[in-house]
């Protein structure tokens, strides 16, 4: 499976791993040159923190990153910042 999910500075969050990888999923199904997807997922003070690096054939990198103070909502964002970068490429 092309998907890995990493919490850092957080326990127990199983819900929102799930969404994650649910995100995740929708990135490789939209991108089917899609090799790798990796979300990170961190908690600093009050904000949360995603980070969503997608590898694809050819060498591309593609990593965006949102801090929100909702967790949801930051990894929609990186997703997104994802979703554009690929597009334009």
């Amino acid at each position: 499976m092309p998907i890995e999910v990493t919490t850092r500075h957080m326990q127990g969050l199983d819900d929102i791993r799930e969404y994650a990888e649910g995100k995740a999923a929708e990135l490789v199904e939209a991108f089917p040159a899609c090799e790798h997807v990796h979300v990170i997922l961190d908690h600093e003070k009050h904000l949360f923190k995603a980070e969503v690096v997608l590898q694809a054939g050819h060498h591309v990198r593609i990593e965006g990153t949102e801090s929100l103070d909702n967790m949801r909502a930051a990894i929609d964002g990186a997703v997104e910042k994802v979703e554009r970068q690929y597009r334009r490429l």
